[in-house]
């Protein structure tokens, strides 16, 4: 058998839009003329000239999902084509939006020749007054991301069948559109059915008439009602840093906003303990301002790029997750932890020491948590929390006897060593010492705000109150905690 098939296109609507040469061709054709759906306004004049067809509509009832749809339909095609040649006839132009027919191509076993059919596009540019030279997306809306959407092009949205497919894009489109914003629904452009009507966003679902027939229109938006975009944010950044931009951002160096990352990033862990979401989303914000910065500047001075940053990440994370973009298999959180440490480790072959990973900037206590674990990783440390006890009140003992001995520089180093084994004490038990310190901080700060607060209140100076005073005010700041 030939295994051919030849697909035409009805065109986007009535009759009249019918090219003469298919028309000639399905009125002469002898044999059953297979559609993907009848709801097509050709489709019910051929019928009125005695044409028969068979379509494919039952098999969007069957199934919820429309790929499954798709491949339902190209697999009875195919097999009707071992019997005899087939016709296939879709809406509009058989090479825009039509799944179906792609699937068909894709089949090494078939010969498919596309005859034509008018497309719609021509009809809709001219019914909306767009040029799409200015930019334009056209999406599937059966089958679309959010993250593929382009506002600031036109949009259209084709294959719009149904209240339930026009929800699922109103839903899309409300994660980044309000409300009001204007949508316009198109049925059956250029033909004598054509109707046009322009609602807010939220009534999108709503209409009356949807069809195989209808598109939703979506006019470029405004770079202000994107200001929740990545690509906005960089824009911003670009123009602070710009000629005309603002002369703090513009005298920045690497250099100089090291302090204000480290700042920021406590001020977000102190939100997280605060369980503040509002401020967690700010100071996050704050430190994501230090890296667009840091990158700006980067891109600037002609060295790499935020895009360097994302893909240098992208691929970091893709490679050190081989259990889920690989064939690697990890049920557990500690073997991740250890397929990561393994693969860290070979991309680090050439460090000259197992503790050049540590920056030398980190604070102090965070850098002798990492020198510890990185030491760990090779089984230098103790099994257990008893000798790291012993270790601690040696090192107190040592300090003590420091401070005897009134010699200032061996007491500071007599107290290093007592605190990097704090330190040590505190990764057995999992406890974070810079976190654990920042939260003492935190409630020192809050009740040492309530002393001043109740001395201010007595009408005393707190210079003037004794420790037993002031300590009274300590316990009552603690009881209300």
């Amino acid at each position: 058998m030939a295994n051919n098939v030849e697909i035409i296109g009805l065109g986007a609507g009535d009759i009249n839009q019918l090219p003469l040469g298919i028309y000639r061709k399905l009125i002469g054709h002898k044999e059953q003329i297979y559609v993907r759906t009848l709801d097509h306004p050709v489709i019910e004049h051929l019928k009125q000239e005695g044409i028969t067809f068979t379509s494919f509509d039952e098999i969007y009832e069957k199934n919820q999902e429309f790929s499954s749809v798709y491949e339902e339909i190209a697999a009875l095609l195919a097999d009707a084509a071992v019997e005899h040649d087939v016709i296939y006839a879709v809406p509009g132009h058989p090479m825009l939006a039509e799944k179906t027919v792609q699937l068909l191509l894709e089949n090494d076993k078939l010969h498919v020749n596309v005859t034509g059919g008018q497309s719609y596009l021509d009809a809709l540019f001219t019914t909306l007054r767009i040029d799409p030279i200015e930019g334009f997306q056209f999406v599937d809306a059966t089958s679309f991301k959010r993250n593929e959407l382009e506002y600031r092009h036109h949009l259209v949205f084709c294959q719009v069948y149904d209240a339930f497919i026009a929800s699922e894009v109103k839903l899309t489109l409300l994660e980044d559109l309000s409300p009001e914003h204007p949508v316009t629904i198109v049925e059956a452009a250029g033909s004598s059915q054509e109707k046009v009507v322009t609602i807010p966003l939220v009534e999108l679902d709503q209409s009356a008439r949807l069809s195989n027939l209808t598109s939703v229109y979506v006019a470029p938006v405004a770079d202000t009602e994107l200001n929740h975009h990545f690509s906005r944010l960089r824009e911003v950044i670009a123009q602070l840093r710009g000629p005309n931009g603002c002369p703090w951002d513009k005298k920045q160096t690497h250099e100089s906003l090291r302090q204000y990352l480290l700042e920021e990033a406590y001020e977000f862990i102190e939100a997280v303990n605060a369980e503040d979401d509002e401020a967690m989303v700010e100071e996050i914000g704050d430190v994501l301002l230090q890296v667009m910065l840091h990158s700006q500047i980067g891109e600037d001075e002609g060295f790499f790029t935020i895009d360097d940053v994302i893909s240098t990440l992208t691929n970091k994370m893709i490679r050190r997750h081989p259990h889920v973009f690989g064939e690697t298999t990890a049920d557990t959180a500690e073997e991740v932890m250890d397929n990561w440490q393994k693969i860290k480790a070979e991309e680090k072959q050439a460090a000259p020491s197992l503790l050049s990973g540590v920056p030398l900037e980190l604070p102090q206590l965070t850098a002798a948590e990492e020198l510890q674990k990185k030491a760990a990783k090779v089984g230098f440390d103790w099994g257990n929390a008893e000798p790291i006890w012993e270790k601690l009140h040696e090192e107190l003992e040592e300090w003590r006897e420091a401070i005897k001995e009134k010699q200032h520089e061996e007491i500071e180093k007599e107290f290093g060593d007592f605190l990097f084994a704090i330190v040590n004490l505190a990764r057995y038990y999992k406890i974070n010492p810079e976190l654990s310190l920042n939260r003492t901080n935190t409630k020192f700060r809050k009740r040492f705000a309530y002393i001043e607060e109740q001395t201010a209140l007595s009408g005393k100076d707190m210079t003037d109150m004794t420790l037993e005073e002031l300590d009274h005010y300590w316990n009552e700041a603690k009881k209300m905690e």
